[in-house]
């Protein structure tokens, strides 16, 4: 890190010179800020304010804005005095036009985006822009400079600068938690962070709490808690509480300066000592600024008779009606004229040079730093040769292996090839997933007491589990859009609690794809085991693929979803999504031994189609269309399909059955809906043009519909799916209760063939009677679980 030493004396005093250029530099955050909410015309009140002035619908939050101009400027002067890189995550996410008016004073915007000059013109175009149709939307979204952290839905602020400084040892995450965002649940399952974070390799958070004690509608718990319990609460997750409190000026710019100069002298003074070798290995106690400050600050006192700054009420827009209301629009002209604008901009519109002066050198600039464009820093991981980890398949279908186990072993080498850009994340389940191999390179972090009973823990460690969703998975995209890789594990039903992180990350993703300035940054890979057919020790509770329909909501140029059936295509899927940029990667298999269907290069050549006709399983001669198609995505269903086909193979030879297994389920999807979807001559080839198919899906059944959409005839196909029906029982029972079992198969096949050779009536017969032998079994042998559990796997042939 590059300090300017002989400045660390004085960091927690201001002279008049940094007063009055940071006054002036706030001053004209805040005019800018107000500008957007409320002006489309007369930028610089060059004439008196007029109707015609102000926008037609006034959107936008001005009650947090002041507070995070306040630190913004703070933290600028920090790293002008000392060099520190830092960034700036604004948990107030609707706070937006502060931290867009910080990158345009900060001249960042003006250089990404030209028309938004720093002079008159640009101004105005900077004020129109904002919450207006094509333009930008009121909160620090991706086309802010600067951002990593959109904020818009609440509750990641944290678990984001947390994922930024791992790996990351220069860099400092300024985290500014809003008081109502601190009442969501991730937000207070992110504080623990701490707990993780080690000074000798990562950087450092440091958390804002900004209270100013009230949300949109009324007041915030910690604003109305006694502070002491604030403090205790803050203290017990093991931070070093420093509280700065007050409107008054100059007193307030002052008191935070020495805040933030204590804290970030602690901060360096942990770093030193850890990286130095005086550390003695224990928790270090992270400082947080717990800074409280009125809503809405230096805005107007009163409306109408009514008190608005410091309330509620100035959580938005505190004047409406400025338009149709003259009093209002005295109030507003008033309003603005007290930042004293003709100080703080030139005759061309320009910021003066004070306020020029405040910000940092080039990429020092918090709107300008790499760090918040992750892919210009990113660097291509070291990948060892997935195909030495294959699994020796001399034939199909005839060997059984834990998939999940071999992608473990490629983890593990991928760890000490990429001893900084790759960390695997994990809610407490990394060996329950076979993913254990990564601990033979790295144990677990954890920066708490370890005792001797603890495995594979340790302040050294860099696999990441925590039993929370919501900060694996924001960790993990802290990490990704700071330019390093990562997986997410973790069981497939549980997905779900973090499943609009996911949605959010992936809208990120689309907005960043039209901004030519933003580099393409690691895909976020999500890998799901323990899956919904397979829970024979867990119930109902634990079986749900929903993230599935989740990321198929998703654009075609953000969403990839693998349903790899074997650990050789696992491998492949894997390499490619490590390899990947600005995409969210869905993997899903499950964790137990399963079939072993193809050799490595099979496993490569299918991956690379996406999907393929399993001659060796059909009674398919390739010579004309088949009878029926049986078609599959996913483990259990990809065995259950095999075991169909075997079935009408042994009983019913005469039957012409094609088989088609699908490992990228965006093939399916039309060209010109998704760049993986196969070439209409592909699909027909595979699933020709008018026979019927009967598809045997790992998700709900309406994901295929709705992917083979303008298909040929769409409406011949047949799917079985999870359709919610579970309970603590084996994967075979999984497939009888929700149709899908091999026996549905036949009996779908047989309905919908369009050829059916003699037999095929007692064949179904047949099949009822080993669906209604299953369920009398079952229930005859329910305390004798290991016997029912060899019943219902077995083998995958045809039961007799």
């Amino acid at each position: 890190m590059t300090t300017v030493v002989s400045e660390l004396r004085t960091l927690d005093e201001l002279d008049d010179v940094e007063l009055a250029r940071l006054d002036a530099w706030w001053r004209a955050n805040n005019y800018l800020t107000i500008g957007q909410i409320y002006l489309q015309g007369n930028p610089l009140l060059r004439e008196p304010l007029a109707p015609e002035h102000i926008k037609p619908r006034l959107l936008g939050h001005w009650g947090t804005s002041p507070g995070l101009s306040l630190i913004y400027a703070h933290v600028s002067r920090l790293i002008r005095r000392t060099g520190q890189q830092a960034i700036y995550l604004a948990g107030p996410g609707h706070g937006g036009p502060a931290l867009v008016a910080a990158g345009y004073l900060e001249g960042t915007y003006s250089e990404i985006y030209p028309d938004v000059s720093q002079d008159e013109a640009g101004m105005l175009r900077l004020f129109r822009q904002f919450s207006s149709p094509g333009g930008i939307p009121s909160h620090v979204s991706v086309t802010t400079p600067g951002s990593i952290h959109e904020g818009g839905e609440l509750g990641y602020v944290l678990v984001h600068a947390f994922g930024a400084v791992m790996d990351n040892p220069d860099l400092l995450a300024i985290a500014v938690v809003g008081d109502g965002e601190a009442e969501t649940g991730p937000l207070e399952g992110s504080w623990k962070g701490v707990s993780f974070l080690n000074p000798e390799r990562d950087g450092a958070v440091l958390p804002i709490l900004h209270l100013n004690d009230a949300k949109i509608a009324g007041p915030t718990v910690l604003g109305r808690k006694d502070p002491e319990e604030v403090r205790s609460l803050l203290r017990g997750h093991g931070y070093d509480v420093i509280e700065v409190e007050g409107s008054d000026l100059p007193g307030m710019h002052h008191r935070f300066a020495a805040a933030l100069a204590t804290a970030w002298t602690r901060i360096r003074d942990i770093q030193t000592a850890a990286r130095d070798g005086s550390w003695d290995g224990t928790r270090p106690t992270w400082p947080l600024i717990i800074l409280r400050s009125p809503k809405g600050w230096t805005g107007p006192d009163s409306v109408d008779g009514i008190t608005v700054t410091g309330t509620w009420r100035s959580h938005q827009v505190p004047l409406s009606g400025v338009k149709d209301n003259p009093e209002h629009l005295a109030l507003l002209e008033r309003w603005l004229k007290s930042y004293r604008p003709e100080e703080l901009f030139d005759p061309s519109g320009a910021p003066v040079a004070m306020i020029r002066e405040q910000a940092p050198d080039g990429d020092l600039r918090m709107s300008a730093s790499p760090h918040a464009n992750g892919g210009v820093l990113t660097r291509d991981l070291d990948l060892p040769d997935f195909r030495s980890y294959a699994i020796d398949v001399p034939q199909p279908a005839q060997q059984r292996a834990e998939s999940t186990r071999k992608l473990g072993e490629m983890m593990r080498d991928i760890y000490t090839r990429n001893a900084d850009r790759f960390r695997l994340f994990c809610p407490d389940e990394t060996n329950s997933n076979r993913l254990g191999s990564v601990f033979e390179v790295s144990d677990r972090a954890f920066m708490e007491r370890v005792t001797p009973e603890d495995v594979a823990i340790s302040r050294d460690g860099r696999v990441m589990e925590v039993l929370s969703e919501h900060s694996c998975h924001g960790w993990l995209e802290g990490y990704n859009l700071t330019g390093r890789h990562g997986m997410f594990a973790t069981y497939e039903a549980f997905a779900m609690v973090s499943a609009s992180q996911t949605v959010q990350h992936g809208k990120w993703l689309q907005e960043a794809k039209h901004l030519p300035w933003r580099e393409k940054v690691p895909s976020l890979n999500v890998l799901l085991t323990s899956t919904a057919w397979r829970n024979d020790h867990n119930g109902f509770s634990h079986q749900g693929p929903g993230l599935i329909q989740v990321v198929l909501t998703q654009r075609g140029d953000v969403a990839r979803v693998y349903l790899p059936p074997d650990a050789n295509t696992l491998l492949s899927v894997a390499d490619h999504c490590f390899r990947s940029r600005s995409y969210i990667n869905l993997i899903v298999i499950d964790k137990q031994p399963q079939l072993q269907y193809l050799s490595m290069d099979e496993a490569i050549e299918h991956c690379a189609r996406g999907a393929g006709t399993w001659e060796w399983a059909g009674t398919d001669d390739g010579t004309s269309d088949p009878d029926i198609v049986l078609a599959c995505a996913g483990d259990v269903v990809t065995m259950e399909t095999v075991a169909a086909a075997q079935i009408l193979r042994d009983r019913l030879p005469g039957l012409k059955v094609r088989v088609v297994n699908v490992v990228n389920l965006m093939t399916l999807v039309r060209p010109k809906d998704h760049p993986h979807g196969m070439s209409e001559t592909l699909f027909t080839e595979l699933f020709t043009d008018d026979v019927d198919v009967v598809f045997s899906f790992h998700g709900y059944p309406g994901a295929i519909h709705q992917l083979v959409h303008g298909r040929p005839d769409a409406d011949r196909f047949r799917v079985r799916g999870f359709i919610e029906q579970g309970t603590t029982t084996t994967p075979f029972d999984m497939t009888v209760r929700n149709k899908a079992s091999r026996y549905h198969l036949v009996m779908d096949a047989i309905n919908n063939a369009k050829r059916l050779p003699r037999g095929a009536a007692d064949l179904k017969a047949w099949c009822q009677s080993q669906l209604d032998r299953h369920e009398t079994y079952v229930v005859e042998h329910l305390e004798d679980m290991p016997e029912v559990r060899d019943w219902a796997l077995g083998d995958w042939a045809a039961r007799g």
